[in-house]
């Protein structure tokens, strides 16, 4: 799967992924007001408007991309009607050639990671049939519960051509408080490093490795020394843009070859026209300006590669 995301990221030149993570907040007032027209202010209601706000921004953006990123919880919050809108996203996407990296930071043990596995990556087994639930081509792993939890995940990928990609070192400002700890002489996100390419060595897809890794675009340094010992990993680089993260920040995600790394962008793409830049487009042409922000990020990444 890994080889099917470079293909599709050498074919766009645009190392991005747009996260398709939609706040009722940032959606535009007429998506919103003809939701609730049908469906009542309901959850029902609540999920329509995501769907057809993703469906607008992903209409004006697949032709620019090679993936996007929903993040499952902006989907839950409205319950059943909102996995609903995140499996229809997710199978509108991948209609649409997009590769799909599920958000959903799944980890357990034994048969419950298996299930998760099952459930986000793989098939279920109902009766004569093999069934797939949501279907993504990626999921964010979480490995605190270590290799019981992770390897049911790679079990999956071998045999679905799928991918994960396992928290390392995340973009948020408190991550430091365990991933940054000394133990044995070395922060524990090196540590996690190490097991990420010894999982990723079960799952080889050419010159990387079906199991990628979460590194921040936040801690340009800890990137550095991350790219180093993960050769053969690809990053999944969050914080870019609205988090605060940098293209100078990004230089060090990626190899020589300039792969390696995707960039995840989410309100900054999706809301774009909220921001100053954009404000010529207004609400009701919220795509557009989504597009426009998809194309300058492109720009700003490519002049640091």
């Amino acid at each position: 799967m890994i080889q099917k995301l470079i293909e599709k990221i050498q074919k766009t030149k645009a190392p991005i992924c747009v996260g398709l993570d939609p706040m009722l907040g940032y959606i535009p007032k007429q998506i919103t007001e003809k939701a609730y027209a049908e469906y009542g202010e309901t959850l029902e209601g609540a999920a329509e408007a995501v769907w057809q706000f993703n469906k607008e921004i992903v209409d004006h953006t697949f032709d620019l991309i090679p993936a996007v990123k929903p993040q499952i919880a902006m989907y839950e919050q409205f319950g059943i009607p909102g996995l609903t809108a995140y499996k229809r996203t997710v199978d509108y996407c991948r209609g649409k050639g997009l590769i799909v990296i599920g958000d959903a930071k799944r980890g357990d043990i034994g048969s419950t990671s298996a299930a998760y596995a099952a459930a986000h990556l793989g098939h279920v087994q109902v009766g004569s049939r093999s069934l797939a639930g949501f279907d993504t081509d990626f999921l964010t792993v979480n490995p605190y519960l270590g290799t019981d939890g992770v390897k049911p995940f790679v079990d999956v990928c071998q045999a679905e051509d799928k991918g994960i990609f396992v928290l390392v070192k995340t973009s948020n400002p408190s991550s430091g408080e365990f991933q940054d700890k000394t133990i044995d002489g070395r922060p524990l996100y090196e540590l996690v490093a190490g097991k990420v390419v010894e999982w990723g060595a079960l799952s080889m897809d050419g010159a990387y490795s079906n199991v990628g890794a979460v590194v921040g675009a936040t801690y340009p340094e800890m990137s550095r020394i991350l790219r180093k010992q993960m050769p053969h990993t690809y990053f999944l680089v969050p914080g870019y843009g609205a988090q605060g993260g940098t293209a100078e920040d990004l230089r060090y995600c990626f190899n020589e070859d300039g792969l390696g790394a995707i960039v995840n962008s989410s309100r900054g793409i999706i809301a774009a026209y909220k921001k100053d830049p954009y404000a010529e487009f207004g609400p009701e042409r919220f795509g557009e300006a989504s597009r426009q922000a998809v194309i300058d990020m492109a720009a700003d990444i490519g002049r640091v590669l």
